[in-house]
């Protein structure tokens, strides 16, 4: 047993290096309310920890990151994410973040923990903000997985998973909220498992649960923790409960099984029937985490204050430090191959310096520009190159965030996470500093937007605002896009869902004063022949002096189903009945009237005009006649002609957990999609189906529903085909309706 002495002495170290930290690090601060810190710890590379805390919504991420800032005193106060104390907490600095209890942005930030340097990333748990997630694992060498001690293994959690395989990120599981009624670790342990395949094992095993819950038991040193203090700042260690012996040596040894079937060196200390001692334990434990052969799993509830410490220690002992990461650029050669090449992360200044953007911010501040270096060493004041577009810019500031606060620094290192002031870049590019050098890291995952809506101000006086607020977010949200749909004549927002969508229509309204209307965007329909028609038309006006006369002959007919989105123009004519100089004019005129349908409004498509014959005169016929007898054909060809409406249809394919694969060909075939084929492998299946776009509105939302938030679709434009009787009769009806409209208020103005 542990004296109490000695850890009333550790106590008094920590609280004293708390406030030491907080006298020195900072040594003024400036008008601005920007923190200056002249003097940087240039620590070894090994000394370095590049984390982000992931995990779906609700599951405690930012609350974990908000304890871990003040026990390793970055932050004085601690302050909830849905206080009641209207601060909220530090890395939701946004007003919406705080109002709606959710992060929205990733927030970095950096502290100390035993002598070492620690860069975190609090990262969303939202599915719609997934691409925050994405690029803080491009950059980052580890992760904490947070899991809730309830909820378990849910819909977010296996999207991480993925993101976090995708780049090969060694991670901790820690399952919070063991104070929450229902908590019951070993079955998110189980589903850790099962779910996502994780060869995992408790390092803890917890005093208590629910309102019972006092600490955990360290299995590998054989220990009760306790948390004491109003904040449980104070570490007491004891005994293990003499009710938890045999369960401690059982779970401990079943620890020791799960590291030893994918370690080596402790697989050899077992053939050889020699027992691991702790630090055999602990290195065997790293070794496998850094391979993502074995995830270890922590417990604690970080809202009551309880295991946040072990869990720093665990980062500190078993996630990998910049050297141990395998990063790799590719370094484009002068015969044009790009080769792969890894980066040296030793941090000194013997290697030139390699950067990569990863995220663009609009602050308080002016343009922020996130980077990871990954090579050499950068200095205010130094010149570097954005290998994609050949810029080159002055370093005018460096800074360290902290959510949304930033302590400006003279110089970084290879390992480090950094801003940038006043460089203009997209997110993904590479910085370097010798010009000559053509590298471009690994790029980062980017998932293409699955929802859509068309947006507008509402007041028309406030188009410059939109475009800047546009231009903005655009730019630091790569899933966010904005677009012109010249076919329905609006603007389209595209993202990754409907959240998503609405959280920048709010910020738009917040930060430019520009409040914007989301409505459900128009498909854009096509109108085609059934059948060929014949057209004969006379064009002719006498009204004094030159008149008009042109007349004009043919067929048009319809395209193949493979070109039914063509308008072809063909000029068969034979003699001089039609003069040369005139088909110009007579393709514009046909060209005009496809621009709008008579039947819906919306563009003719799969048609081809022949022009076979016609007449002239040669004082009367000029181009604008011969114009005017093409729109004439072309109305003359609406009242004969059989007439239907084309609808866009999209590939879809679907990828959910197998048990919901009736669920979800149901919904497929309720939207009039056609199955073409599905694949199932470990757990999962994707199903590929062909389901018109007027159909697919909504669909996320329902998918999500359906599939407990598990499910993910992506759909791209397959082709045109006709559209069913019903659809047809209700966009005519629509188009009546709106001309209709039109005429009357035409009258109100005449009258």
């Amino acid at each position: 047993m542990i004296s109490q002495s000695n850890i009333i002495l550790r106590n008094q170290l920590f609280l004293l290096g708390k406030s030491f930290k907080r006298v020195v690090n900072v040594k003024y601060t400036s008008k601005a309310g920007i923190k200056q810190n002249t003097q940087v710890d240039h620590k070894a590379v090994e000394h370095i920890r590049n984390i982000g805390i992931s995990a779906h919504i609700d599951s405690g991420k930012t609350t974990v990151t908000e304890r871990i800032l003040f026990y390793t005193g970055r932050i004085d106060e601690i302050h909830e994410v849905k206080g009641k104390d209207q601060v909220g907490a530090t890395m939701d600095f946004m007003e919406l973040e705080r109002q709606r209890g959710i992060t929205i942005q990733s927030a970095a930030t950096y502290t100390e923990w035993q002598d070492h340097n620690i860069n975190i990333i609090d990262t969303p748990g939202h599915v719609d903000f997934t691409v925050e997630v994405e690029r803080a694992l491009r950059v980052l060498d580890g992760a904490i997985l947070v899991l809730c001690a309830v909820g378990g293994v849910q819909s977010q959690t296996m999207t991480v998973n993925r993101q976090m395989k995708r780049y090969n990120v060694p991670c901790l599981g820690f399952i919070n909220k063991l104070d929450r009624m229902g908590a019951n670790p070993q079955r998110v342990l189980t589903q850790l498992k099962s779910k996502l395949n994780h060869n995992a094992a408790f390092l803890q095993l917890p005093i208590g649960l629910e309102k019972d819950h006092k600490g955990v038991v360290d299995l590998i040193h054989r220990r009760a923790v306790y948390f004491d203090g109003n904040f449980g700042e104070t570490i007491r260690y004891d005994e293990v409960p003499a009710n938890m012996r045999a369960e401690t040596d059982d779970k401990r040894q079943e620890l020791i099984e799960h590291v030893t079937n994918v370690d080596e060196t402790l697989g050899e200390m077992f053939l050889n029937d020699k027992s691991p001692t702790e630090e055999d334990l602990m290195a065997g434990i790293r070794r496998s985490c850094l391979r993502r052969q074995f995830t270890p799993v922590l417990l604690g509830t970080a809202l009551k204050n309880k295991g946040v410490q072990p869990l720093l220690d665990a980062v500190i002992s078993y996630l990998p430090n910049p050297s141990e990461v395998d990063n790799y650029a590719f370094l484009e050669e002068e015969k044009g191959n790009p080769i792969r090449t890894q980066m040296n992360p030793a941090r000194d200044c013997s290697n030139p310096f390699v950067g990569l953007a990863f995220k663009l911010e609009a602050g308080k501040f002016g343009q922020l520009t996130y980077v990871r270096i990954y090579q050499g060493t950068l200095k205010k004041g130094d010149i570097i190159y954005n290998t994609r577009t050949g810029k080159k810019v002055r370093i005018p500031r460096l800074a360290r965030m902290h959510a949304s606060e930033m302590e400006d620094v003279t110089e970084v290192f290879a390992g480090d996470i950094c801003a940038l002031f006043g460089v203009d870049c997209a997110s993904g590019d590479t910085f370097v500093t010798q010009q000559k050098l053509h590298l471009s890291m690994e790029p980062m995952y980017v998932p293409e937007p699955v929802i859509s809506k068309s947006i507008k101000p509402v007041n028309s006086l406030d188009q410059e605002k939109f475009a800047k607020a546009v231009n903005r977010f655009t730019k630091e949200d790569p899933t966010f896009h904005v677009f012109w749909d010249n076919d329905n004549k609006e603007t389209i927002s595209a993202g990754m869902g409907e959240l998503h969508l609405e959280i920048y229509g709010q910020r738009m309204k917040r930060e430019y004063n520009c409040e914007v209307v989301l409505g459900k965007p128009k498909v854009a329909f096509r109108e085609s022949l059934t059948s060929p028609c014949t057209f004969d038309y006379l064009h002719k006006k006498q009204s004094g002096g030159a008149g008009q006369f042109g007349a004009v002959s043919g067929v048009i007919e319809p395209l193949p189903a493979a070109e039914n989105t063509k308008v072809i123009f063909l000029d068969e004519t034979v003699g001089t009945n039609v003069p040369k100089q005139f088909v110009p004019a007579i393709e514009k005129g046909f060209r005009r009237m496809v621009e709008k349908g008579m039947l819906s409004g919306h563009k003719i498509a799969g048609v081809c005009f022949r022009l076979q014959d016609g007449d002239n005169h040669c004082v009367d016929s000029n181009d604008l006649s011969f114009e005017m007898a093409a729109i004439g054909a072309m109305k003359q060809v609406y009242e004969r002609g059989n007439w239907h409406i084309l609808q866009p249809i999209m590939l879809v394919e679907v990828t959910i957990p197998s048990e919901f694969h009736g669920t979800i060909l149901g919904q497929l075939t309720k939207r009039h999609g056609v199955i073409m084929s599905s694949d199932s492998a470990e757990g999962w299946t994707s199903i590929f189906a062909e389901v018109p776009l007027n159909e697919m509105f909504g669909y996320s939302s329902d998918l999500r529903s359906s599939t407990q938030g598990k499910g993910e679709f992506t759909m791209e434009y397959s082709r045109y085909t006709p559209c069913l009787s019903d659809v047809q009769s209700e966009l005519i009806r629509k188009y009546q309706e709106s001309l209709g409209t039109v005429t009357t208020e035409k009258k109100k103005r005449k009258a």
